[in-house]
């Protein structure tokens, strides 16, 4: 690693660590954790998703996208239905997405376009994800965990460039895109596990992204993170090839 990557690096893992500079202040997502860390009452996560009618409508949605197997006709028609049959750590995984989401429309050129081209990946791989999941019918797996968890497929990438494009933002000169490439190329893996860390998000999600990325062996024949890990093999975006 060269002088500058170096001094990339450290900077752009400097940003991770900061929750609120990468996914901004988001007031629904620390009560929504709250509620959910203490398993409470479902009726107060209901509550609290009720009050931002926008990330209601994209978790109603996202619940019948990932249930293939429900006829189209008792699809979830309501909002607590749908937050019931998601349960309450994909709910929270799924709001994580939607905000973070948010926060990378609000990027400047270029890196808004090419964080956008690392989203529209994500959602591919969570739709042949789910997909793969409907294959093997005799797996009992959630297809919202496999949803949600395919829609981390490239998260250190997201967010090591989102970090990029803060640096940058604030830097006298700005630094080459080419820098943070090679610098990815290099610390993938590293980025990745800190944005996990760094940002909240559940162990469990961490432990089956490990899977999916072949970093992790596991012999639950039920592992979310073993279905991806075909699709992301398909792909060639395994951490850990084959």
């Amino acid at each position: 690693m060269t002088d500058l990557e170096q001094q990339v690096f450290t900077q752009v893992r400097a940003i991770i660590s900061n929750e609120e500079q990468v996914i901004g202040r988001r007031g629904i997502l620390i009560p929504l954790k709250k509620a959910i860390i203490a398993d409470g009452d479902i009726r107060n996560v209901i509550d609290i998703v009720s009050s931002d009618p926008a990330l209601s409508a994209h978790l109603l949605w996202r619940s019948n996208s990932a249930d293939h197997a429900t006829p189209q006709t008792s699809k979830n028609r309501s909002l607590k239905d749908a937050l019931v049959r998601l349960g309450q750590v994909n709910i929270y995984r799924y709001a994580f997405t939607f905000y973070l989401k948010e926060r990378l429309d609000e990027l400047s050129e270029p890196y808004k376009k090419l964080v956008q081209g690392y989203w529209s990946l994500t959602e591919a791989i969570a739709i042949d994800a789910v997909d793969q999941l409907y294959q093997l019918d005799d797996l009992q797996i959630s297809p919202d965990e496999v949803q949600t968890l395919a829609l981390f497929s490239v998260f250190g990438d997201i967010i090591a460039l989102t970090a990029f494009a803060y640096l940058n933002s604030e830097a006298k000169q700005a630094y080459p895109i080419s820098v943070l490439k090679s610098v990815i190329e290099g610390q993938q893996q590293t980025l990745t596990l800190e944005a996990f860390g760094s940002l909240g998000l559940d162990d469990d999600l961490r432990d089956e992204f490990l899977i999916a990325h072949n970093l992790r062996q596991t012999h639950n024949v039920s592992s979310p993170g073993l279905v991806l890990r075909r699709v992301l093999a398909k792909r060639g975006l395994l951490l850990k090839p084959i």
